[in-house]
């Protein structure tokens, strides 16, 4: 389809906004060299624009989404009226705290709500998405032994299957970090993980579920050797979906944690924004948290932490994405947060129970919220790999699960189906999957081929990564 930079033409014009009521004022310094090229539609042409951009992309709202590690649950439209509401839309925040104290309380409460939920006594909303989150964390766990006057803490120890973000995060910290195996089992391998603990440990990032979609059934252990190491453990929170409301971080020995509020509490992926990645932590790290916090009872008042590491973000976070979390969380209550995790690794096991039977499964134990299959067999012996059978669902409507993730899995395909998908969605998926999988069986090339009914098929993504082409030369 054409840019809408190549749309309309010289005269074309839509006027959706009201006359100019103040008095017009012409820049003097700093200007443009040019005059800024905007192009010139209607509004029928700009409406019949983006109608078409919206039927090239694939969401929750068009079909089943299970990309695994990011729980593409459906998000409740009562979340969106709810941040709506012109209390909050309205709100500046600059204003005088008295005049705010309606958003302040739903920042108090968001707070409480999610350290109830992750065994966390305080919390900050300031980071705008997971990996900022995971960024903040670990500045905090920086501070405490700072404070300490422990300078020579400078390693993270991540285990191989984690989330790219985690060693990045670190690094971005100013720590080093050390990579540990995991085992066959696809959980920590805890002699591993003792050889490499000691005194420049600062602490352990780790996911629980894991990556591979398994409960270490060691994490009371692992925390324990960190912890007596003198280090913080730190938990990833983007697999909470799992687990929230029947197991909590803070009870597994867990530090400091981070929440993507766009995975497990139903705000939307933002598609590059706005997004919300919570950071809570125990007690002794409540006076190093960014931002302000917000303190009392009848009259609320926003108080910066005694030894705060500044602020992530400016203000209070993206509170709108914090209004339709909370929104979410009081819909559901203390009965329907678990029932939601409950429902998640039901449907996840369900998928997986039956597809193992021509699908080959890279762990046979009981899963979590998602399951990895391996197709390394399948490529080795007809030449169909995990990407063939990935861009083949693509023709049935079928967004992808990941591919290639976690790295410690060959030909990996990792799907998570969420807890807001039906039986009988789950049954149609099922027998694509396996009409996918026989069809590539009988004839390897026409999978090579797939897709054949997308607006793209397949393209280079090599020299899309090597030669991006980020912006439109006129």
């Amino acid at each position: 389809m054409k840019l809408v930079f190549e749309r309309g033409n010289e005269g074309n014009q839509c006027t959706i906004l009201p006359e100019c009521d103040v008095p017009q004022v012409e820049l003097t310094t700093p200007k443009r060299e040019k005059s800024l090229h905007l192009p010139q539609l209607s509004e029928n042409e700009l409406s019949r624009h983006y109608t078409e951009l919206a039927k090239q992309v694939h969401g929750v709202n068009d079909g089943f989404y299970p990309l695994g590690s990011c729980t593409m649950k459906y998000n409740p439209k009562v979340n969106e009226e709810a941040a709506a509401l012109k209390g909050f839309t309205k709100v500046h925040p600059l204003q005088p705290e008295h005049t705010m104290q309606g958003c302040m309380e739903v920042l108090k409460t968001s707070e409480e709500l999610l350290c109830e939920i992750t065994g966390m006594d305080a919390m900050t909303l300031q980071p705008a998405a997971g990996a900022h989150g995971e960024f903040t964390g670990l500045l905090l766990i920086k501070a405490y032994h700072d404070s300490r006057n422990d300078k020579k803490r400078t390693k993270i120890i991540v285990p191989d299957s984690a989330h790219g973000t985690n060693p990045a995060s670190a690094v971005m910290a100013g720590f080093t970090v050390v990579s540990i195996p995991s085992r066959e089992d696809g959980c920590v391998d805890l002699d591993k993980l003792r050889e490499v603990v000691g005194e420049d440990t600062a602490g352990l990032m780790l996911t629980n579920p894991n990556t591979v979609g398994l409960f270490d059934k060691n994490i009371l252990e692992i925390t324990s050797i960190i912890h007596e190491a003198g280090g913080l453990a730190y938990y990833d929170g983007a697999n909470l979906n799992a687990v929230m409301g029947v197991v909590r971080p803070g009870d597994m020995g867990f530090d400091v944690v981070h929440i993507n509020l766009h995975k497990t509490f139903s705000t939307p992926h933002g598609g590059g924004g706005p997004g919300s990645g919570p950071v809570g932590c125990k007690a002794f790290l409540q006076e190093f948290l960014p931002g302000k916090q917000v303190t009392g009872t009848e009259e609320l008042a926003f108080k910066v932490p005694e030894h705060s590491i500044g602020s992530v973000k400016e203000f209070y976070g993206n509170f709108l994405v914090v209004v339709k979390a909370l929104t979410y969380v009081l819909t559901l209550g203390k009965e329907g947060i678990p029932a939601a995790s409950k429902n998640a690794v039901l449907n996840a096991n369900y998928m997986m129970e039956k597809l193992k039977d021509i699908y080959p499964m890279a762990y046979q134990e009981t899963c979590m919220h998602e399951f990895v299959m391996t197709l390394e067999k399948m490529e080795h012996e007809i030449g169909v790999s995990a990407m063939d059978i990935a861009k083949s669902l693509l023709d049935y409507g079928i967004h992808p699960p990941t591919m290639y993730f976690p790295l410690i899995v060959h030909e990996a395909l990792m799907v998570e189906p969420t807890e807001t998908e039906s039986k009988e969605t789950l049954d149609e998926v099922i027998g694509v999957f396996r009409e996918v999988y026989e069809k590539a069986k009988a004839n390897p090339n026409a999978a090579h081929e797939a897709p054949v009914a997308t607006y793209i098929r397949r393209p280079d993504e090599v020299q899309a990564a090597r030669k991006p082409v980020l912006r439109y030369e006129f």
